[in-house]
């Protein structure tokens, strides 16, 4: 595991972001959008996270951004207001090192000393790494809604998995 430094996120590095998250975009079915935001649009959706006191995390190894992850209000109602849906993306070239594990563990933490009681994660398309990365950090499998999202001319899967903090 490659060790790195967790901290929280500042409008500065939404560039960075971004240029984690178009790998995503453009290449797999994890998520459901087809064009990369620019960066005024993560720097806004961090904002908003950040204004609702919720985690909106990143990681460096010396000094670069190499992964990044965030809590956001799962539904906008306030009954929903202590369940949060994580988002988890780690740089191409550091998949596989161990950032992801560090970065979900840190959300979990930050997000229970934010008085959150449960986590969503929306898996989308197929993202067995994820599903594992979940289940090694307590996640349990609450169900898959089938063909929900259509993303490279096929139909996708979101599994729902869910931990209570």
């Amino acid at each position: 595991m490659t060790p790195c430094t967790i901290r929280p996120a500042t409008a500065s590095d939404a560039a960075a972001i971004t240029a984690i998250y178009d790998h995503y975009v453009r290449t797999t079915s994890h998520n459901f959008e087809y064009e990369t935001p620019n960066v005024a649009e993560i720097r806004q959706r961090m904002h908003n996270v950040q204004q609702a006191s919720l985690p909106y995390l990143v990681a460096l190894v010396n000094g670069t951004i190499v992964g990044y992850a965030y809590a956001a209000q799962f539904r906008p109602r306030p009954a929903y207001r202590f369940t949060v849906e994580d988002s988890l993306y780690v740089d191409k070239e550091w998949v596989g090192r161990g950032i992801g594990r560090q970065l979900l563990t840190a959300l979990i933490e930050a997000s229970r000393k934010a008085g959150i009681k449960q986590m969503i994660a929306g898996i989308g398309g197929e993202n067995p790494a994820s599903i594992a990365l979940h289940l090694r950090l307590g996640f349990k499998h609450s169900g898959i809604l089938r063909n929900v999202g259509y993303k490279f001319d096929r139909w996708c899967d979101l599994t729902l998995m869910q931990r209570a903090l």
